[in-house]
Formats: C-alpha cells, structure tokens, sequence
C-alpha cells in the first residue's frame, strides 16, 4: 500500500466533493432568491427555508475548501519507529474477531472511505478517540478504545 497514491485518491476525492457541493449551494442559492419563493404571509417559509439551505450549502463548501488546503499542504514522511504512528500514516488494525481494517490519519476529513487495492481506507484524525489512541504507537501495539459504550480493542498490524 502506497501513502502517496492514497494521499492522491484523498485529494480526487474532495475535489469531486467540492465541485459536487458548489453546485448544490448554487442551486440552493438560486431557490432562495428566486422570485417565487418571496414569503406573501407569515406561514409562507419556503423562501427561508432555502434560505437556510443555501447556507448550509456555502459551509459545507468552506470545510471542503479548508481540508483540500490541508491535504495539498502535507508532506508525507516515511513511518518513523521511533516517534510511532503520525498524521500522514496509513495503519492496519486487527479486532479480536480477526477483522482489518485500514486508516489513514489525516488532518481533517475523518470519515472519508477510498478503496485501494480491494481495501477500504477510512480517514480519521487525531481529534477522533482512536485516531488520539493510535498517536505514537507501534507495529504490535494494542489499542482500547470506547465505541458506543463498549470497549473495544484494536492490534496495530502495520503501520506505513
């Protein structure tokens, strides 16, 4: 598995999502202005509610806009065994029941999923509690950590 070309699909990703929600917030914003949805009473909200959707449009573009600043801006360093597992590595995990999955921690867009190689990568963060309980760590490693108010324990297979 390749840091580099997950580090590339990451960014294919959010550009896509990017343009996918410049033209939802354009649709929306034309919704809310458009002469037909004009409030003629007070129950009348159709106008606001677009209104409102368009907004939340234009967010959800600015934070798309941010994590692509952040992506284009990392630098991907090679894993490190002595400082353990960083922003910018791609880590294989092992539940108890013999499932892995692999992460890529990244500075922000936690919850992305690429597949790769017929594997699914997640994105998480360090903001997230098992993207805190992976910092540092190494290959061998054993990880807790609370999902849904049951303790679950992760083996660190590898770490890139």
């Amino acid at each position: 598995m390749n840091k580099q070309r997950v580090l590339e699909r990451i960014l294919d990703r959010l550009e896509v999502d990017l343009d996918v929600a410049i033209r939802a917030a354009q649709t929306a914003y034309e919704a809310a202005t458009h002469e037909e949805n004009i409030a003629e009473n007070k129950y009348d909200t159709l106008g606001l509610e677009a209104s409102y959707l368009a907004a939340g449009q234009a967010r959800r573009v600015e934070e798309i806009r941010q994590a692509l600043a952040l992506y284009r801006q990392m630098t991907l360093k090679p894993f490190d065994g002595e400082r353990g597992i960083q922003p910018g590595d791609l880590v294989a995990l092992a539940s108890a029941n013999g499932s892995e999955q692999w992460l890529f921690l990244g500075p922000d867009a936690a919850g992305l999923k690429l597949q790769m190689d017929d594997r699914w990568i997640t994105v998480i963060t360090r903001r997230a509690p098992l993207g805190q309980s992976l910092l540092g760590k190494l290959d061998g490693d054993e990880v807790d950590v609370m999902v849904n108010g049951s303790r679950q324990r992760f083996e660190i297979t590898q770490a890139l």
